[in-house]
């Protein structure tokens, strides 16, 4: 599991994990005073993340217009200003109702596997407050998310929406049902865990879609994978890195 960074978020790491990856190592106790200082910061740190799980996940390097996007979106914006002195850390940090933001190391990894292009109509699940939304509207022709806590969504909503995230469209739900109005999508990111990959979220991935995914036992660590559709709709998957995400919500499923 990922060491405690600093002494002051004790606390925060205390509670269930959310979009954690197990590399095991710790990042360095850096003054937070400067947020476009601290965002370079972070860069180096999904740097060397990916660096220290290369013999695992088989990715050297992130891709960098995905770096140049994490380079230029705000993450203070999408935490609690009590917290916002540690939005540049390499951790997930709370949001209230018992959700969290996920580690970026982990947001850029799954980014980066999605292998996300400019006409892509990408959905996800987990909202939260709308930080990876808005890293996939920057690459993507469309995002679609769906969050399952009804105050999460209408202030992500509000939040995308006045920072000019106009590709976004955000609405209360049930994520593991998708939306499939909407669909079918070129790439779904699930950023819960799942103990089964869900259908309907294979059903609304077109023929040479990408799905990011952790899955494994609920409450426990889960195997990160990237799951792909042929043209001819044949799936095949392929274990990414060990994670630990908070199961996926939602209500009653066959």
């Amino acid at each position: 599991m990922h060491g405690v960074f600093v002494a002051a978020l004790c606390f925060l790491l205390a509670l269930p994990a959310c979009g954690t990856a197990e590399t095991g190592r710790r990042d360095p106790i850096v003054d937070l005073g400067d947020y476009k200082a601290m965002r370079m910061v972070l860069l180096e740190s999904i740097r060397d993340h990916t660096n220290a799980t290369a013999t695992q996940t088989g990715i050297p390097k992130i891709d960098d217009n995905v770096m140049e996007v994490l380079a230029r979106i705000p993450r203070h914006e999408f935490v609690p200003e009590p917290l916002r002195k540690f939005a540049y850390l390499d951790v997930p940090l709370p949001l209230g109702h018992k959700q969290k933001i996920s580690q970026p190391f982990l947001i850029a990894l799954m980014t980066h596997v999605a292998r996300v292009r400019k006409t892509d109509v990408v959905f996800e699940t987990g909202t939260g407050a709308g930080y990876q939304a808005a890293i996939l509207a920057e690459l993507a022709g469309s995002v679609y998310s769906v969050e399952v806590v009804r105050p999460l969504a209408q202030s992500a909503a509000e939040r995308l929406k006045k920072m000019g995230f106009d590709k976004v469209q955000v609405k209360a739900g049930d994520g593991y049902y998708g939306w499939a109005e909407k669909g079918p999508f070129d790439v779904i990111i699930v950023k819960e865990a799942v103990h089964h990959i869900p259908p309907p979220l294979l059903n609304q991935l077109k023929p040479g879609g990408r799905m990011v995914v952790p899955v494994g036992p609920l409450g426990q660590g889960q195997i990160l994978k990237l799951v792909t559709k042929s043209a001819n709709g044949t799936i095949s998957q392929k274990d990414i890195l060990p994670v630990r995400f908070a199961p996926l919500q939602g209500g009653e499923r066959i």
